[in-house]
């Protein structure tokens, strides 16, 4: 979608969108001898300005004819709902048949960041993906491909094309990849995507192979694998951004292509879902190439580890022992808890590699997150309390919305093994956390690390705000404000 930044309303036909803050009424006076019929309109709507309400009437166009107006209410005046007023608008026309909207902020009093959010909701919310639709009927296809934004500072446009079009672009690399299915994203198909999107952005990319984590004795890892046609991948995506020799802040996404749960075989009904189990990695790819295309004064390193867990005769068993990079062996309990297996290995490769002292994982890890959270927040567990504190504030100003969860030794426990170092599962009670002391089990004394279970958010069956059905692009931008606000602060 089309995002312009203009000083006068265009002419010609569009749809024409109008912030109402509440019940401020000085809006309806731009409406001159048709007040009282926009006034009338928005009564029988029982609309009152409230923060994403609409309401819907027509007046008359320059043309001639009549033209679509759509109140959009703020709730009140200022930036806070500034993304509800674009995704709002776009939800509603992107298949009304309109194809160009414009958004009149003239008097609304948003900054230019508030403006500039107008835009990037406008454009989350009209992203679709329907490369394999192809019977799709009029009333269901796609019509608006243009948002006009008018009245904005003239900070807004700037704001805009520098900050938030980078992030959009990240997001829809997320989307994407989350989106497709398992035939088309695999390990070494992730990778290419990446690759593909990341063209001229300045990433540093690098891709380890079966051979080359099997000399660094990724056992964890490879183990997950063993059962699939497909070879697994390890993903290293760096940005050089900051000042030269600066400890970078390092990314690991869970990239579990499909789940099947191994011989641990999950239920059939909705198995489909499991495309999304990379919705981790694809997270961090997003947000990697969002920090990377609006040059962020930042080192970071992404990594993806990228692997298919599939039931055959050489997939791994429930029992089996495998030994992780950092030398520590693992009793595999159940297959189908395998995303720690594969970020164990990752988070140790990150330290010892690069020196990693800040690190932040996300995977789609446990269905008790989903028991415990919902779809409305990610868990966030962390050993260092600024960093969580930092996490809870950037997804509190991104969107991309965290819940603190517990870490203790009572809950670690419950991961030892009566055979090896450590077990993959606890018992039932508490699997998200225990999940979590797995992982901390593999951090290093010193090292700042914060994991995210994203399981209920990566993917929504209802539309909201910022995007339609489907994959939700959750965590880049979470990332990417992360990173503004603390390494390049």
């Amino acid at each position: 979608m089309q995002i312009r930044f203009v000083a006068n309303r265009p002419s010609g036909s569009h749809a024409l969108i109008v912030p109402i803050a509440g019940s401020d009424r000085s809006a309806y006076e731009a409406f001159g001898g048709e007040q009282a019929a926009v006034l009338g309109a928005a009564r029988l709507q029982r609309f009152d300005g409230e923060a994403g309400g609409v309401a819907e009437a027509y007046v008359a166009a320059d043309n001639g004819g009549a033209r679509r107006l759509l109140l959009v209410g703020t709730g009140s005046p200022g930036d806070e709902n500034a993304e509800k007023l674009g995704g709002t608008a776009v939800g509603r026309l992107i298949t009304s048949g309109e194809t160009t909207a414009v958004i009149d902020l003239s008097g609304s009093g948003f900054s230019p960041d508030g403006a500039a959010k107008v835009a990037l909701a406008s454009a989350l919310r009209g992203w679709r993906y329907d490369r394999y639709r192809t019977k799709l009927k009029d009333k269901q296809k796609v019509t608006l491909t243009e948002v006009v934004i008018v009245g904005a500072p003239p900070e807004a446009e700037a704001r805009w094309t520098e900050r938030y079009q980078a992030v959009l672009d990240g997001v829809a690399l997320t989307r994407e990849l989350v989106t497709e299915p398992a035939n088309i994203i695999y390990p070494e198909s992730f990778v290419e995507r990446c690759r593909s999107a990341m063209v001229g952005s300045g990433l540093e990319i690098e891709v380890l192979d079966r051979p080359a984590m099997e000399q660094l004795g990724m056992g964890a890892l490879l183990g997950v694998s063993l059962g699939s046609a497909r070879e697994p991948q390890l993903l290293i995506m760096k940005w050089n951004g900051g000042a030269a020799g600066a400890a970078p802040l390092t990314f690991i996404g869970k990239g579990v292509t499909f789940d099947t749960g191994g011989i641990s075989i999950k239920p059939a009904a909705g198995m489909e879902s499991m495309k999304w189990d990379m919705g981790g990695a694809g997270a961090v790819a997003g947000a990697m190439l969002a920090i990377a295309k609006r040059k962020a004064k930042a080192n970071v390193i992404g990594i993806c580890g990228l692997v298919e867990n599939m039931p055959d005769g050489k997939a791994q068993r429930p029992g089996d022992v495998v030994t992780s990079m950092s030398g520590q062996t693992i009793e595999v309990i159940n297959t189908d808890a395998e995303g720690r297996l594969v970020l164990g290995d990752a988070l140790t490769y990150a330290q010892r590699t690069y020196g990693s002292k800040l690190i932040v994982d996300l995977a789609t890890l446990t269905g008790a997150m989903v028991i415990s959270l919902g779809h409305e927040y990610g868990g966030v567990f962390a050993n260092d309390d600024g960093l969580a504190n930092d996490l809870l504030a950037a997804g509190a100003a991104s969107g991309d919305k965290l819940w603190r969860m517990p870490l203790g030794e009572a809950y670690d426990r419950l991961i030892d093994s009566p055979i090896a170092d450590i077990k993959n599962v606890g018992p039932r009670e508490g699997g998200s956390i225990t999940a979590a002391q797995f992982l901390q089990r593999f951090v290093d004394e010193g090292v700042k690390w914060a994991h995210l279970d994203v399981a209920g958010v990566v993917w929504s069956d209802k539309p909201s705000t910022t995007h339609e059905k489907g994959a939700t692009g959750f965590g880049v931008r979470l990332l990417d404000q992360l990173v503004e606000a603390t390494a390049e602060a």
